[in-house]
Protein backbone atom coordinates (compact mmCIF):
# COMPACT_ATOMS: atom_id res chain seq x y z
CA UNK A 1 0.00 0.00 0.00
CA UNK A 2 1.18 3.52 -0.95
CA UNK A 3 2.35 5.40 2.32
CA UNK A 4 0.68 8.61 3.16
CA UNK A 5 2.64 11.58 2.58
CA UNK A 6 3.22 14.99 4.95
CA UNK A 7 1.45 17.87 4.36
CA UNK A 8 3.37 20.76 4.46
CA UNK A 9 2.14 24.33 4.24
CA UNK A 10 4.84 27.29 4.56
CA UNK A 11 4.24 31.27 6.05
CA UNK A 12 6.43 33.84 6.05
CA UNK A 13 6.86 37.24 5.34
CA UNK A 14 8.45 37.88 2.23
CA UNK A 15 6.80 41.16 0.52
CA UNK A 16 9.35 43.95 2.00
CA UNK A 17 12.75 41.31 1.46
CA UNK A 18 14.94 41.02 -1.68
CA UNK A 19 14.22 38.04 -4.11
CA UNK A 20 17.58 36.57 -3.29
CA UNK A 21 16.39 36.62 0.90
CA UNK A 22 12.81 35.22 0.45
CA UNK A 23 14.80 32.10 -1.97
CA UNK A 24 16.67 31.53 1.10
CA UNK A 25 13.72 31.70 3.39
CA UNK A 26 11.88 29.19 1.37
CA UNK A 27 15.25 27.03 0.74
CA UNK A 28 15.72 26.91 5.08
CA UNK A 29 11.74 25.97 5.60
CA UNK A 30 11.65 23.00 2.88
CA UNK A 31 14.63 21.36 3.95
CA UNK A 32 13.18 20.94 7.35
CA UNK A 33 10.59 19.14 6.16
CA UNK A 34 10.29 15.13 5.64
CA UNK A 35 10.99 13.14 2.55
CA UNK A 36 8.07 11.90 0.25
CA UNK A 37 6.34 15.32 1.76
CA UNK A 38 3.79 17.39 -0.47
CA UNK A 39 5.26 20.84 0.43
CA UNK A 40 3.19 24.49 -0.26
CA UNK A 41 4.48 27.54 -0.22
CA UNK A 42 2.58 31.00 -0.38
CA UNK A 43 1.55 32.83 -3.59
CA UNK A 44 4.41 35.01 -5.25
CA UNK A 45 6.74 33.86 -2.17
CA UNK A 46 9.84 34.75 -3.91
CA UNK A 47 8.90 38.25 -4.50
CA UNK A 48 5.68 39.50 -3.95
CA UNK A 49 3.75 41.61 -6.46
CA UNK A 50 6.57 43.96 -7.29
CA UNK A 51 4.44 45.97 -9.90
CA UNK A 52 7.44 48.17 -10.61
CA UNK A 53 10.19 44.78 -11.04
CA UNK A 54 8.18 42.88 -13.36
CA UNK A 55 10.48 41.99 -15.84
CA UNK A 56 13.56 41.68 -12.89
CA UNK A 57 11.06 39.50 -11.27
CA UNK A 58 10.60 37.33 -14.11
CA UNK A 59 14.31 36.85 -14.97
CA UNK A 60 14.56 35.96 -11.10
CA UNK A 61 11.89 33.16 -11.52
CA UNK A 62 13.99 31.94 -14.46
CA UNK A 63 16.81 31.36 -13.13
CA UNK A 64 15.90 29.58 -9.54
CA UNK A 65 13.47 26.73 -11.90
CA UNK A 66 16.38 24.90 -11.86
CA UNK A 67 17.53 25.14 -8.29
CA UNK A 68 13.43 24.84 -7.44
CA UNK A 69 13.31 21.42 -9.41
CA UNK A 70 16.64 20.32 -7.20
CA UNK A 71 14.60 21.28 -3.76
CA UNK A 72 12.16 18.81 -4.63
CA UNK A 73 14.55 15.98 -4.65
CA UNK A 74 12.86 12.82 -2.65
CA UNK A 75 9.40 15.48 -2.04
CA UNK A 76 7.12 17.78 -3.91
CA UNK A 77 7.44 21.32 -4.20
CA UNK A 78 4.42 23.78 -5.10
CA UNK A 79 4.85 27.56 -5.69
CA UNK A 80 4.01 30.03 -8.19
CA UNK A 81 5.53 32.80 -9.88
CA UNK A 82 6.15 35.42 -12.51
CA UNK A 83 6.74 34.46 -15.50
CA UNK A 84 6.94 36.53 -19.00
CA UNK A 85 5.26 35.15 -22.25
CA UNK A 86 4.57 36.87 -25.11
CA UNK A 87 1.34 37.77 -24.22
CA UNK A 88 2.19 39.36 -21.29
CA UNK A 89 3.33 38.55 -17.38
CA UNK A 90 1.59 35.08 -16.06
CA UNK A 91 0.92 34.26 -12.19
CA UNK A 92 2.08 30.88 -13.07
CA UNK A 93 2.08 27.61 -10.47
CA UNK A 94 4.52 25.23 -10.72
CA UNK A 95 4.77 21.73 -9.37
CA UNK A 96 7.88 20.46 -8.71
CA UNK A 97 8.66 16.33 -8.28
CA UNK A 98 11.65 14.36 -7.16
CA UNK A 99 13.85 17.08 -9.34
CA UNK A 100 11.68 17.45 -12.15
CA UNK A 101 8.62 19.84 -12.71
CA UNK A 102 5.66 17.77 -13.89
CA UNK A 103 3.12 20.66 -14.03
CA UNK A 104 2.31 23.99 -14.86
CA UNK A 105 -1.02 26.10 -14.13
CA UNK A 106 -1.67 29.67 -14.52
CA UNK A 107 -4.00 32.05 -12.52
CA UNK A 108 -7.14 32.96 -14.10
CA UNK A 109 -9.23 35.27 -11.54
CA UNK A 110 -6.92 38.23 -11.09
CA UNK A 111 -7.78 40.46 -7.88
CA UNK A 112 -9.35 43.57 -8.68
CA UNK A 113 -8.83 45.37 -5.43
CA UNK A 114 -5.02 44.13 -5.87
CA UNK A 115 -5.01 46.07 -9.56
CA UNK A 116 -3.79 42.55 -10.70
CA UNK A 117 -5.27 42.91 -14.36
CA UNK A 118 -3.58 45.95 -15.09
CA UNK A 119 0.11 44.04 -14.88
CA UNK A 120 -0.83 39.86 -15.04
CA UNK A 121 -2.81 38.26 -18.15
CA UNK A 122 -5.12 36.01 -17.01
CA UNK A 123 -4.93 31.91 -17.65
CA UNK A 124 -7.73 30.13 -18.83
CA UNK A 125 -10.44 28.68 -16.34
CA UNK A 126 -11.03 25.58 -18.89
CA UNK A 127 -7.35 24.56 -17.72
CA UNK A 128 -7.98 24.39 -14.26
CA UNK A 129 -7.85 20.30 -13.78
CA UNK A 130 -6.73 17.62 -12.08
CA UNK A 131 -2.82 15.83 -11.85
CA UNK A 132 -2.20 12.71 -10.50
CA UNK A 133 1.08 12.35 -8.38
CA UNK A 134 1.43 8.36 -6.79
CA UNK A 135 -1.79 8.00 -7.01
CA UNK A 136 -3.14 10.93 -5.30
CA UNK A 137 -5.04 13.47 -7.69
CA UNK A 138 -4.45 17.29 -7.19
CA UNK A 139 -5.86 20.31 -7.99
CA UNK A 140 -4.70 23.79 -7.48
CA UNK A 141 -7.18 27.39 -6.94
CA UNK A 142 -4.77 30.25 -6.83
CA UNK A 143 -5.50 32.68 -3.91
CA UNK A 144 -8.83 34.92 -5.50
CA UNK A 145 -9.90 31.63 -7.30
CA UNK A 146 -11.21 30.06 -4.07
CA UNK A 147 -14.12 32.70 -4.29
CA UNK A 148 -15.00 30.81 -7.28
CA UNK A 149 -18.00 27.79 -6.20
CA UNK A 150 -18.03 27.16 -9.90
CA UNK A 151 -14.15 26.11 -9.98
CA UNK A 152 -14.98 23.76 -6.93
CA UNK A 153 -17.06 22.55 -8.99
CA UNK A 154 -14.53 21.71 -11.82
CA UNK A 155 -12.02 20.06 -9.57
CA UNK A 156 -14.45 18.19 -7.89
CA UNK A 157 -12.76 14.35 -7.51
CA UNK A 158 -9.15 16.03 -6.55
CA UNK A 159 -8.18 13.81 -3.00
CA UNK A 160 -5.89 17.34 -2.74
CA UNK A 161 -6.81 21.07 -3.24
CA UNK A 162 -3.59 23.30 -2.90
CA UNK A 163 -4.25 26.66 -2.22
CA UNK A 164 -1.63 29.45 -2.27
CA UNK A 165 -2.23 32.48 -1.49
CA UNK A 166 -1.68 36.46 -0.72
CA UNK A 167 -4.58 36.80 1.27
CA UNK A 168 -5.46 39.93 3.53
CA UNK A 169 -5.91 40.03 6.96
CA UNK A 170 -9.20 42.11 6.69
CA UNK A 171 -10.45 38.97 5.17
CA UNK A 172 -8.98 36.66 7.49
CA UNK A 173 -12.44 35.21 8.30
CA UNK A 174 -13.17 34.42 4.58
CA UNK A 175 -10.29 32.90 3.89
CA UNK A 176 -10.64 30.24 7.07
CA UNK A 177 -14.39 29.72 6.06
CA UNK A 178 -14.15 28.82 2.27
CA UNK A 179 -11.03 26.59 3.06
CA UNK A 180 -12.76 24.71 5.12
CA UNK A 181 -16.17 24.84 3.51
CA UNK A 182 -13.91 23.88 0.20
CA UNK A 183 -12.61 20.66 2.12
CA UNK A 184 -15.99 19.37 3.54
CA UNK A 185 -17.59 20.02 0.08
CA UNK A 186 -15.32 18.33 -2.33
CA UNK A 187 -14.01 15.43 0.84
CA UNK A 188 -10.74 16.23 -0.03
CA UNK A 189 -8.05 17.57 1.48
CA UNK A 190 -6.81 21.46 1.47
CA UNK A 191 -3.45 22.74 2.05
CA UNK A 192 -3.34 26.06 1.66
CA UNK A 193 -0.62 28.24 2.47
CA UNK A 194 -0.49 32.01 3.06
CA UNK A 195 2.00 34.86 3.45
CA UNK A 196 2.29 36.01 6.73
CA UNK A 197 3.21 39.75 5.98
CA UNK A 198 1.71 42.32 8.78
CA UNK A 199 -1.28 43.07 5.60
CA UNK A 200 -1.66 39.29 5.38
CA UNK A 201 -4.46 36.98 7.22
CA UNK A 202 -1.84 33.90 7.73
CA UNK A 203 -4.56 31.01 8.48
CA UNK A 204 -1.86 28.84 6.48
CA UNK A 205 -3.86 24.95 7.02
CA UNK A 206 -4.43 21.51 6.38
CA UNK A 207 -8.12 20.71 6.59
CA UNK A 208 -8.80 17.43 6.24
CA UNK A 209 -11.89 15.82 4.13
CA UNK A 210 -13.55 15.84 7.24
CA UNK A 211 -13.47 19.91 8.03
CA UNK A 212 -10.39 18.96 10.38
CA UNK A 213 -8.22 22.13 10.99
CA UNK A 214 -4.31 22.72 11.81
CA UNK A 215 -2.99 26.07 11.87
CA UNK A 216 -0.77 28.32 13.63
CA UNK A 217 -0.40 31.41 12.93
CA UNK A 218 3.12 31.35 14.86
CA UNK A 219 4.45 28.75 13.01
CA UNK A 220 6.60 28.93 9.59
CA UNK A 221 5.86 25.39 8.99
CA UNK A 222 2.60 23.17 9.53
CA UNK A 223 2.25 19.70 9.34
CA UNK A 224 -0.64 16.95 8.93
CA UNK A 225 -0.60 13.45 7.03
CA UNK A 226 -2.61 13.35 4.01
CA UNK A 227 -5.14 10.19 4.95
CA UNK A 228 -6.47 8.47 1.87
CA UNK A 229 -8.67 6.14 4.06
CA UNK A 230 -10.52 9.34 4.85
CA UNK A 231 -11.05 10.51 2.41
CA UNK A 232 -12.45 7.13 1.13
CA UNK A 233 -14.58 6.78 3.92
CA UNK A 234 -16.41 10.21 3.63
CA UNK A 235 -17.11 9.82 0.14
CA UNK A 236 -18.37 5.96 0.77
CA UNK A 237 -20.86 6.83 3.36
CA UNK A 238 -21.42 10.72 2.46
CA UNK A 239 -21.89 10.10 -1.09
CA UNK A 240 -22.77 13.37 -2.80
CA UNK A 241 -21.20 11.76 -6.20
CA UNK A 242 -17.61 12.37 -6.03
CA UNK A 243 -16.02 8.84 -7.36
CA UNK A 244 -14.93 6.91 -3.89
CA UNK A 245 -13.27 3.52 -5.93
CA UNK A 246 -13.64 1.82 -2.60
CA UNK A 247 -16.06 -1.22 -1.44
CA UNK A 248 -17.88 -1.65 1.72
CA UNK A 249 -15.74 -4.59 2.76
CA UNK A 250 -12.08 -2.68 2.50
CA UNK A 251 -13.37 -0.12 5.29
Amino acid sequence: MTSNPMLCALQFAYEKHSFDENFQTLKHLVAQTPHKSIVLAPELCLSAYPYERMEEAAQFSERTLPELAKLSTCKTLALTLIEKTQLGYLNNFKLFHDGKLIYTQAKTKLFPLGKEEHHFRAGVPDNIGIVELNGIKIAVLICFELRFTNLWEQIKGADLILIPAYWGKERKMHFEVLTRALAIANQAFVLCANSADETMAKSSAIISAFGHVTSDDAQSLIMYPFDRFEIKKMRRYLDVGINHNVSIDSL
